[in-house]
């Protein structure tokens, strides 16, 4: 069969290439086409186009960009037209995507696969009329999504997430000790270890560490550590918070292997922080704080930010964004949750129900399987 593959970020080619991998296992005849990155080339096949010359976010980039997304999506929609294709996967990156499953499904007989689709139980959740249109499978990796999506009159198949896959092969390679952990970044190995994971970009880590740093200065008998995102100097975090702080690069999990709590930045590092049973604080800074609670409780269709929260469907984590956002508060709630708070043992608790509720399903492996069987169905 021929798979061609859209991802339009660097989460998506590091998914894209994992069901790259899965295909040609599930078929032994697998050809690629697809826009990615180095990862998904790794795994053969033709690169069309490198994510980093489609990856545009925020309404001013965007409408800086446009010439450049609309060459793109021209080139990609040629590309396609002329391969012809048994299936186009999309994976998550929806403003371009969804345009893209609309032209498959009206211009050729390529069946359309979503492979992480779009949040719009979040908010644009009117999306869900192009994908009714013009998506024939949605592969989920969420637990909640196939009844979200379900009310709405569309099926969708949980595959099992990707995150729990990778965290628990972690957990059974890694054997280091924390002594050994902490001599290799030079870390006082006599100190509990919390962990501040600001976020991946230079905007959220100016705008999420320097709170975390100042909250920590109330805690003497711990050591934070913050952990060093890969797309970022290590420079640069001494512009933006104390230099002094201890900081790891490219060791994440080992961190959170080692560390007794975590203030961490929303996003997929919140499910990452709960699978390694580390109990945490959401903290999340926006500008125009009360005018962004607002928007959250009027405007967006969920109740939580957190995919801790949003899995477990409930608040397992403290999420201090927007108006909550405040040294006080982090340091409240970062209080309640180290050895002998009041919260721990709770969260830990629920911690072990959500991650049971994630199932031990390999998302691509599953995916992979749907989509071949799917294809064999047709012809």
């Amino acid at each position: 069969m021929k798979y061609y593959l859209i991802a339009g970020e660097a989460s998506g080619d590091l998914h894209g290439s994992r069901l790259m991998h899965a295909l040609k296992e599930a078929d032994s005849e697998a050809s690629f086409r697809f826009l990615g990155g180095d990862l998904m080339a790794r795994e053969g096949g033709t690169l069309v186009k490198h994510y980093r010359e489609m990856a545009y976010m925020g309404f001013v980039p965007v409408i800086a960009h446009l010439p450049v997304i609309f060459r793109n999506m021209a080139r990609c929609r040629a590309d396609i037209s002329q391969w012809h294709p048994d299936a186009v996967i999309l994976i998550d990156y929806p403003g371009f995507n969804l345009r893209m499953a609309r032209f498959v499904h009206k211009h050729t007989s390529a069946k359309v696969f979503y492979y992480i689709p779009p949040k719009i139980w979040a908010w644009k959740e009117w999306r869900i009329r192009s994908i009714r249109r013009f998506v024939d499978r949605v592969y989920s990796i969420l637990p909640f999504e196939p009844e979200f999506y379900a009310a709405r009159d569309y099926k969708v198949n949980y595959v099992g997430n990707p995150t729990a896959e990778e965290v628990t092969a972690f957990k059974e390679d890694y054997h280091e000790s924390r002594e050994a952990f902490c001599a290799r970044f030079g870390l006082d190995a006599s100190k509990p270890i919390v962990a501040l994971l600001a976020g991946s970009r230079k905007q959220e880590v100016t705008d999420n560490l320097p709170a975390m740093a100042e909250a920590m200065r109330a805690f003497p008998n711990v050591q934070p550590v913050v952990a060093g995102a890969p797309s970022l100097d290590d420079d640069f975090y001494g512009t933006v918070a104390d230099g002094s702080l201890p900081r790891v690069k490219d060791a994440t999990y080992a961190l959170l292997s080692h560390s007794v709590a975590a203030l961490v930045t929303s996003g997929t590092a919140t499910l990452e922080t709960a699978l390694f049973n580390v109990p945490q604080v959401v903290c999340y800074s926006t500008p125009v704080p009360k005018l962004c609670r607002w928007g959250f409780n009027h405007i967006l269709n969920c109740p939580y930010i957190s995919l801790v929260n949003l899995i477990a469907g409930k608040e397992v984590v403290q999420e201090l964004f927007a108006d909550r956002f405040t040294v006080a508060n982090i340091r409240k709630s970062l209080s309640d949750i180290l050895p002998g708070g009041c919260a721990r043992a709770v969260m830990l608790d629920d911690y072990e129900a959500m991650e049971r509720r994630l199932g031990s399903a390999s998302a691509p492996v599953e995916a992979a399987k749907a989509m071949r069987e799917e294809l064999c169905r047709r012809k």
